[in-house]
């Protein structure tokens, strides 16, 4: 059986979002029913939104950081019950039973996780699955996650993806005190990493073509600011950095940033999917053990962790609270990088 919700979508790649009526399942056993309260706005929303990376099944229904009030559960469900306050992030279901969701890594479900939206729904396999740009979302209990009292609501939402991304490799490559790590680039991803790596103790740098960006990045705990277009302020830092997230979106060079790694040191890409240009140089990664990898979302536990991490210490995002009848513009805003740092939805004007 199926319900009907108020979202808003789109119908098409060069179509703008507008409100319309889209199906949810009836709850299941296993079935969290969610109140959205707050969707958080993200860039892989408006790039499925627009088919900019092929693929996207229309009607689409972006949004995958889901913060809402749980208004009804399914019968087997005990770990949440209404009027809890429950998060949903990027995805909604995996098969469970391979050796990657075996270690909590449904991120890299070897079957193909389900994601919150465009994805494919095992529950009604005739739709795609729809996001967070929505009243309501019924989603699995494995894949709903508490969010610890005290935080701001609205501000707790990119948590759910901006926060999970840089969170996942902080945890994997180990950082904390005594760690340095750079962030490269400051938008809704990199304020976030600085946040959470300085969080776990780890002395933090930010890599920026613009010196524009150094009260905000200092301001955000940031503790220096390398300017990446002056050679002389990169030669300094050569061989300094353990870690370096790079969340730059776009095709940028990678060489640079190599030679500031410490030995044994990683640069992690969490931004950019394509084929990197120019080409990479190995003599500085053959010579001091130095590696490039790259890192998706996280897990359900990790996402868990990451949040209750933010709930001891007070962290969320920095964001721009909007209507849902202003997403299209809030869009536009995005692609000239106008917003410090996320846009965040009240889904309560999607009443209105």
């Amino acid at each position: 059986m199926q319900q009907t919700v108020k979202a808003y979508g789109t119908p098409a790649a060069d179509a703008p979002l507008r409100e319309m009526t889209i199906p949810r399942r009836s709850v299941g056993a296993k079935d969290v029913e969610i109140e959205i309260l707050y969707c958080g706005v993200c860039h892989s929303d408006l790039h499925t939104a627009r088919n900019d990376w092929g693929g996207t099944v229309y009607p689409a229904v972006p949004g995958h950081e889901i913060v809402g009030r749980v208004v009804s559960v399914g019968s087997d469900v005990t770990c949440f019950a209404p009027g809890d306050i429950a998060a949903v992030g990027c995805l909604v279901d995996s098969c469970r039973t391979c050796k990657n969701c075996a270690q909590d890594l449904e991120q890299y479900c070897t079957n193909g996780f389900t994601g919150t939206y465009n994805g494919k729904d095992k529950h009604m396999p005739e739709l795609r699955t729809y996001g967070g740009y929505s009243g309501k979302v019924v989603v699995d209990d494995h894949f709903v996650l508490k969010v610890p009292a005290g935080l701001d609501l609205a501000a707790t939402a990119p948590l759910l993806c901006a926060g999970i991304t840089t969170w996942s490799p902080l945890r994997h490559w180990k950082v904390g005190p005594g760690s340095t790590i750079a962030v490269v680039g400051l938008g809704g991803l990199g304020h976030m990493a600085i946040k959470l790596a300085k969080g776990l103790g780890a002395h933090v740098a930010l890599f920026s073509r613009s010196e524009s960006k150094t009260q905000d990045a200092l301001d955000l705990g940031a503790d220096r600011v390398v300017i990446s277009t002056r050679q002389e302020e990169m030669d300094a830092v050569a061989g300094t950095f353990d870690v370096i997230i790079d969340t730059v979106p776009y095709v940028h060079d990678l060489n640079s940033y190599i030679k500031t790694l410490s030995a044994s040191g990683t640069l992690v890409l969490v931004g950019f999917l394509g084929d990197l240009q120019p080409m990479l140089n190995t003599a500085p990664m053959v010579i001091g053990r130095k590696a490039i990898s790259g890192s998706l979302i996280g897990g359900i536990a990790e996402t868990q962790e990451m949040l209750d991490f933010c709930g001891e210490h007070n962290i969320t995002a920095d964001i721009e609270l909007i209507n849902m009848q202003d997403i299209n513009d809030a869009y536009e805003r995005m692609l000239k990088s106008d917003v410090r740092y996320r846009f965040v939805i009240d889904m309560a004007s999607l009443k209105n």
